[in-house]
């Protein structure tokens, strides 16, 4: 475990150093407090929290932005250290490799974690504060809306070193990490709503939908933040999706988790058997 806290450490100065932290950071709490200005005028006539609609807003364009992020900062975690030979130095050391792989994914993930609390947290202060005040009872959507896109941000986190481990270049691991984030953020909800819209209902019923959005993290982190919250869910319209989508909490959370767990035990076992 000191093996894996070590790498961990290195990673986090190596964010520190190449301004990873700092960047992320200001990028989210920009686009946060853009959206949060923007969406807040009818805030008032309505007498809705600005974090409420915040939230709405917040959830779809983290879709695309964390996990952009994500993959970034993973899709050359292993091939980028082998193309530069400091991964056989590091194993060189009384290491193993799943030490490596856990403490460099814990590394980045607490980085993500840092940059997207710090960004989203500081815009909702500002917020509240620029409106009525702190109303603490509005940081129950605010909150799952950041612990859920830290867990996104792992889910491809996770899926990046796989595809590093996968491959030998770093540049076929850009362009897989590219092709994966347009399919999972792009193309599969795009090509499902037209089969929901050519099938009508007559195969793909309810329960199957429930199956189909399982296999898009995206997709289940979009449910966890905006049917999780009764008044979220009204504002972002998807009030009728939830009474389809019939699916706990846990299950979301749960679901959510395997994306993590099963792309890095991937990884792992490639990365075992990896010839350096």
């Amino acid at each position: 475990m000191n093996a894996v806290l070590i790498i961990l450490g290195k990673e986090l100065r190596d964010g520190l150093r190449n301004r990873w932290v700092l960047a992320v950071t200001l990028l989210l709490a920009a686009l946060a407090l853009a959206l949060g200005f923007l969406g807040s005028a009818p805030t008032g006539n309505v007498k809705v929290d600005p974090l409420t609609v915040t939230v709405v807003s917040l959830s779809s364009l983290s879709i695309f932005l964390v996990p952009l992020i994500a993959l970034l900062l993973s899709y050359d975690a292993v091939v980028g250290e082998v193309e530069r030979g400091t991964m056989m130095l590091l194993l060189s050391y009384p290491v193993k490799r799943w030490q490596v792989l856990a403490g460099k994914f814990l590394g980045h993930l607490v980085i993500l974690a840092v940059a997207t609390t710090l960004g989203f947290g500081f815009a909702g202060v500002t917020l509240q504060l620029a409106h009525d005040g702190i109303e603490l009872a509005a940081w129950g959507p605010f909150a799952l809306l950041i612990g859920a896109s830290v867990l996104l941000g792992a889910c491809f986190l996770a899926i990046g070193y796989l595809l590093s481990a996968l491959v030998r270049e770093r540049a076929t691991a850009a362009g897989l990490a590219i092709g994966v984030w347009l399919l999972l953020v792009v193309i599969f909800d795009m090509a499902l709503l037209g089969v929901l819209v050519a099938d009508q209902g007559r195969v793909l019923t309810p329960s199957a939908l429930n199956a189909v959005l399982m296999f898009n993290p995206t997709d289940v982190y979009r449910l966890l933040n905006l049917t999780g919250h009764e008044n979220v869910a009204m504002f972002a319209g998807v009030a009728g999706l939830a009474e389809q989508v019939k699916l706990p909490f846990v299950v979301l959370l749960l679901a959510q988790l395997a994306w993590v767990a099963v792309p890095f035990a991937l990884a792992a076992a490639v990365f075992q058997r990896k010839s350096l």
